[in-house]
């Protein structure tokens, strides 16, 4: 067997949320590439069909399924009309998750929790369900997309900033609970050119973006495809409970907000 032979992935089945578009649609492409057969979830179901399109034109089996993973209790269908789709579940990658910036005191209780529910508590019940069918077929991989904002500290970032950080760290513990025939890993994900991005993203932010990296570039959603692929497939399978940091090499922000300090008040 040569050393790429590692990482190829036929026979194996996959799910993949938020890949409509971005990351998750990066992923669900390298790993239907490598040779799985790819489920694609998102809030999105017009952006999911040309996703699925693009995976049978790699000769892979592909499922769209239209799915908010806000709605908990409907994992286990999800995981369900995957393997029934597929015929089996080998690799998890939870993508979903996001949460927009906000002055401290302008967060509220309810945002805060929203965003910890959005980035974590979703990949928490989506990888218990998943944990059934993998075990019937032996095993498998579970890849968390978290974020460089759980380990940098940078004013507006509370809320988006403590979820992926807890998320890192759930990634660690569940590899503990589900070790050894279920491998867990994170990929802290630096700044991304993805469609998101795209749309606030002027020639002068990407310029200081750029120039705060020590790789002199942002990062694309391929950077991040090629991780999930090593930590999916065998060429990582000595590898579990461990945050692989794709992030150009980055260690402070690279764009601050530029939010004000909060001052004392003068009563006069």
């Amino acid at each position: 067997m040569g050393i790429l032979d590692l990482f190829a992935l036929d026979g194996r089945c996959a799910l993949v949320t938020g890949a409509s578009r971005g990351i998750g649609r990066a992923c669900a492409l390298a790993l239907a590439e490598a040779g799985a057969d790819v489920a694609i979830a998102s809030r999105s179901p017009q952006d999911l069909e040309p996703v699925a399109e693009r995976i049978r034109e790699l000769g892979r089996v592909a499922v769209a399924i239209p799915f908010d993973v806000m709605d908990l209790d409907a994992m286990p269908a999800l995981v369900q009309q995957t393997t029934g789709a597929l015929g089996g579940l080998d690799i998890l990658v939870n993508n979903a998750g996001g949460s927009f910036p906000k002055p401290l005191l302008d967060t509220s209780a309810r945002s805060f929790e929203k965003a910890f529910t959005f980035n974590v508590t979703t990949a928490f019940e989506l990888t218990k369900a998943s944990v059934p069918a993998m075990l019937e077929r032996g095993g498998g991989s579970v890849v968390n997309i978290s974020s460089a904002a759980g380990r940098k500290a940078d004013r507006g970032f509370s809320a988006y900033g403590t979820a992926k950080a807890a998320m890192t760290h759930m990634s660690r513990i569940t590899a503990m609970d589900l070790a050894p025939h279920i491998r867990v890993n994170a990929i802290a994900v630096g700044s991304v050119a993805t469609d998101a991005l795209a749309t606030v993203l002027t020639d002068d932010l990407r310029s200081t973006m750029e120039a705060n990296t020590p790789l002199r570039r942002l990062g694309t959603p391929e950077d991040i495809a090629a991780a999930v692929l090593y930590l999916s497939s065998p060429a990582g399978s000595y590898v579990t409970g461990k945050v692989l940091e794709v992030d150009g090499g980055i260690d402070h922000p690279t764009l601050a907000l530029g939010l004000p300090d909060y001052e004392p008040r003068d009563d006069g």
